[in-house]
């Protein structure tokens, strides 16, 4: 194992000394070939990371975890989670690393951790290894939510390993570098609560509340406000997945994070025609996870974790259950208003107006999208058109136009505002059929194909004609559409 020579990269080892018992120090898999097929330079430099030296055959080491430096403690991650509903209690980075903790330029501290790195003691017979095409599909997702103002965490490089991985057939492997505000998950809290031990639960709580709600440690019950704060903050990343037509495809008390991140993005996709029982995982059989039950999962995830801040909550356990039950039962209040200011947003209402008006213009044409299985980015999108007196692409999507004209009349006449709907309704998200185009062929060694589309998503709301293909439905003979996670 190598030590960096490069002085400027600097990676605290914050949660492996204050969390040791979550904390397992591990080192990255040696990589015989470590070939760079993505470089995200803004994030890099935003982290204070020079782009140029982590193009250097050092730079890439440290991107997979074979050289690093000097004072950092690489750890995998102990965790729990429910998933699909059954709690596993010990599940930890089975095929990840924890590099440590560095300081980006506005002062804000962020995890640089590694996906795909080789086995750990959290593997669980696995190989720990990734390939090609899910690194980069984390890639291209992940950035295509921070571009459409989504919490999430982002991805710095995806670093080809020259190494064959084994999974219905032998792929190309890949690491992925992501960055995040941390890695606490619910399942976290899971794993601190099961072992019993309250003293390590504190320091968690303590931990989560520095780190990201440094206000809750005045409140007058620190990890009541704590779980306050994590309610309201997946209140609004759900209702944000929501406006955008985004499945995240598995929910696992794992996959949700305690700063309000989008995380983990292995079976997602964004929905083409709008459908609430949408479901993309090939795993996901009973559409536990399907786009319209979203917020239920959320909401039933946040009753897991506040059922592990109860010995914080003082010796009368029936009060904490009460007070934790009243901080949950905002979220559905949070959420509804989320989701509902949002909706108002992308059909550019007027904010005057009141619920009882712009409600049941919602709930309109939330039914007409799902009647008549209209694509659900290129209508709204084109709703700015008919907002300007143009209904012709939109009105086109209807299998009944009439439909459609009876509610965009009255829709018409509240003044809706055609810019500030174009603000928030993106024209290019990461349409299935062009993502999978884009990882065959960089399977293969073609990066022309991901490059042209990371330039479409990452600038999702900028209409330029050129890339049309880019916002265009998929192709009828595409097909149902199914991902992987990629283990």
């Amino acid at each position: 194992m190598s030590i960096s020579p490069d002085p400027t990269v600097v990676l605290d080892d914050r949660f492996a000394r204050e969390l040791n018992e979550m904390a397992v120090p591990w080192r990255g898999q040696e990589v015989p070939d470590a070939r760079l097929l993505v470089l995200n330079e803004p994030l890099a430099a935003d982290l204070g990371l020079d782009p140029a030296w982590l193009r250097t055959s050092d730079g890439l080491r440290l991107l997979v975890g074979n050289l690093v430096p000097q004072g950092a403690a690489p750890v995998a991650q102990a965790y729990s989670g429910h998933q699909f509903g059954g709690f596993s209690p010990r599940l930890g980075d089975g095929r990840a690393l924890l590099l440590g903790e560095i300081t980006d330029t506005a002062g804000r501290l962020r995890d640089l951790h590694l996906k795909g790195s080789g086995p750990t003691p959290f593997s669980r017979g696995g190989d720990g290894l990734a390939a090609v095409g899910p690194m980069l599909r984390e890639y291209i997702v992940s950035e295509a939510m921070h571009a459409l103002g989504i919490p999430t965490t982002r991805s710095l490089a995806v670093v080809g390993t020259g190494r064959q991985v084994r999974r219905d057939t032998l792929l190309p492997g890949a690491v992925l570098a992501r960055v995040a505000s941390s890695h606490l998950r619910v399942g976290s809290f899971q794993y601190a609560r099961a072992t019993g031990n309250v003293d390590l639960l504190r320091r968690l709580a303590d931990h989560a509340i520095d780190r990201h709600y440094p206000h809750a440690a005045g409140a007058e019950h620190p990890y009541l406000a704590l779980f306050e704060a994590v309610v309201a903050a997946q209140a609004e990343l759900v209702a944000q997945w929501m406006l955008l037509g985004f499945v995240h495809g598995v929910m696992n008390t794992d996959n949700m994070t305690i700063s309000g991140e989008s995380i983990d993005y292995g079976p997602c996709a964004f929905m083409d025609a709008f459908d609430p029982r949408a479901v993309y995982s090939s795993i996901d059989e009973a559409g536990r996870y399907a786009y319209g039950n979203q917020p239920f999962v959320a909401e039933w995830n946040l009753a897991r974790f506040g059922e592990t801040l109860l010995p914080l909550l003082g010796d009368d356990q029936d009060d904490a259950v009460s007070r934790l039950s009243e901080a949950l039962g905002a979220f559905r209040a949070q959420y509804s208003d989320a989701w509902s200011a949002g909706m108002r947003d992308k059909l550019g209402l007027p904010e005057h107006l009141d619920r009882e008006v712009t409600a049941p213009l919602i709930d309109e044409v939330v039914t007409l999208l799902r009647e008549h299985r209209v694509d659900y980015t290129s209508f709204f999108r084109g709703l700015g058109a008919v907002a300007r007196g143009d209904a012709g692409s939109a009105r086109d999507m209807f299998m009944d136009p009439a439909a459609f004209d009876a509610w965009a009349e009255r829709w018409r006449a509240l003044g809706p505002d055609a810019e500030r709907m174009d603000r928030v309704n993106p024209v290019y998200i990461p349409r299935n059929h062009l993502v999978e185009e884009a990882l065959a062929a960089a399977e293969k060694g073609d990066t022309g194909p991901l490059d042209q589309l990371l330039d479409a998503v990452t600038h999702p709301y900028d209409d330029r004609p050129e890339l049309q293909r880019y916002a265009d439905p998929a192709p009828e003979d595409f097909g149902p559409y199914r991902t992987f996670c990629g283990t």
